[in-house]
């Protein structure tokens, strides 16, 4: 993965979504006349949302924000994992954790 994971990330949120760039971008904002091709730039690389945009995709693709931030992939799929859970449940596997 490149230096930058926010590319690929975005990318892979969406297509599993299964929504388009221009949905996507539609959906968290965009002009529609230029949803496609900002998004587009996102997941290229050539430009990168700013925080608040990608709150906004996060919430629209359903995945923690700090999803977009995670080096691997195994990282960014225990990220969701863990976001899913209660907050009880995560303190449980805190303990856990730290014990191990």
């Amino acid at each position: 993965m490149s230096i930058n994971p926010i590319p690929n990330r975005i990318k892979s949120a969406r297509v599993k979504k299964n929504i388009s760039q221009k949905e996507l971008g539609i959906r968290i904002g965009l002009d529609e006349s230029s949803a496609s091709s900002r998004m587009n730039h996102y997941e290229k690389g050539r430009h990168t949302p700013d925080v608040l945009t990608l709150k906004r995709m996060a919430d629209e693709l359903g995945v923690p924000l700090a999803y977009f931030f995670c080096e691997s992939d195994l990282s960014a799929e225990l990220n969701c994992l863990i976001d899913k859970l209660s907050e009880e449940d995560k303190i449980q596997l805190l303990k856990k954790l730290k014990k191990a």
